[in-house]
């Protein structure tokens, strides 16, 4: 019999220790072409990001340029954010402010890397944390390229007002959620960004947005196929939504992720982040189980062998 995705169990509450969030959007230099700039993002500056001190939470989604035309229905009063262009999104999450305030001590290490392959990274802030609606996708640490439909959707409220905005994209996500069709809602609110107060940090990157995009909210949303999102989408419940959303949202731009890639859940360091995402891949592929015991992660971390009374 086959085993219906639907039914599995919401597993939303095992995001809530992320108190503390960043969603940063990520631009590859032009002249790096993608698949060195996806694999040195993957297994040379992810492995350098997890270790820095602090983290809770670490996890990239690669975004495809060469997206479904139908990720999100086109409203007629909504217009897509113009020149908006991007090659990935990340989530640094914290268990509170005292790690953030040790991670941002500590990461000139890391800022000093993304000059090899960004052109531009932003870096908005979520101090009360993001919103996991529904999860139920059992894995809680993804590594790969997706068997499930993942987007990005990002709005903005043009020249309606702000915080009409922010209430809508709430109810919008919570009618999502709502509906067995998706299989996970997080939703991203983040404080306005502040271009005299560039985030993250890092040198010879630009971190500047127009402002139309100072203020945005992120929709990460799962569908099981392609074909449910299409469905989804032609469905009453949808529908019922586009008056608000034409009353309130003022730009909307969906991006594909193309692959999902976490380092670091719950302050622990996955296989991803002690071995890069691709050697995590090939562990698993050859179900090489050693490579997973505590004695080899203690020696890859420490470079050391653990002692015998550990």
């Amino acid at each position: 019999m086959a085993i219906d995705p639907h039914a599995d169990a919401d597993h939303a509450a095992r995001d809530a220790a992320i108190a503390v969030n960043t969603y940063t959007t990520v631009l590859r230099r032009p002249q790096v072409p993608h698949e060195v700039f996806a694999t040195y993002w993957r297994d040379v500056h992810g492995p350098l990001c997890s270790r820095v001190p602090g983290l809770a939470w670490y996890v990239q989604y690669h975004l495809d340029r060469e997206q479904d035309a139908h990720l999100w229905p086109r409203q007629d009063e909504i217009a897509p954010f113009p020149d908006y262009v991007l090659d990935g999104g990340v989530e640094i999450g914290f268990a509170n402010t005292d790690d953030q305030a040790l991670f941002n001590a500590s990461s000139s290490i890391l800022f000093s890397d993304e000059q090899n392959m960004f052109a531009a990274t932003v870096a908005y802030a979520l101090p009360s944390g993001s919103r996991t609606l529904v999860d139920r996708i059992p894995n809680a640490t993804p590594n790969g390229d997706d068997v499930f439909d993942r987007m990005h959707v990002h709005f903005g409220p043009g020249d309606k007002d702000p915080e009409a905005f922010a209430t809508c994209v709430t109810r919008l996500a919570e009618m999502l959620a709502s509906d067995p069709a998706l299989l996970r809602v997080r939703l991203h609110l983040p404080e306005p960004y502040d271009n005299a107060d560039p985030a993250p940090p890092a040198p010879n990157v630009m971190h500047t947005v127009p402002l139309e995009r100072e203020r945005i909210a992120v929709l990460d949303l799962t569908f099981a196929t392609p074909l449910s999102r299409r469905g989804f989408f032609q469905s009453a419940g949808f529908a019922d939504t586009a008056d608000d959303q034409k009353r309130h949202i003022g730009h909307a731009t969906a991006f594909a992720v193309s692959g999902m890639y976490t380092y670091v859940r719950d302050k622990r360091l996955t296989h991803a982040g002690l071995r890069g995402s691709r050697a995590a891949q090939l562990i698993v592929r050859l179900g090489a189980v050693n490579q997973t015991a505590e004695d080899v992660r203690h020696l890859l971390f420490k470079g050391q062998l653990r002692p015998p009374s550990e």
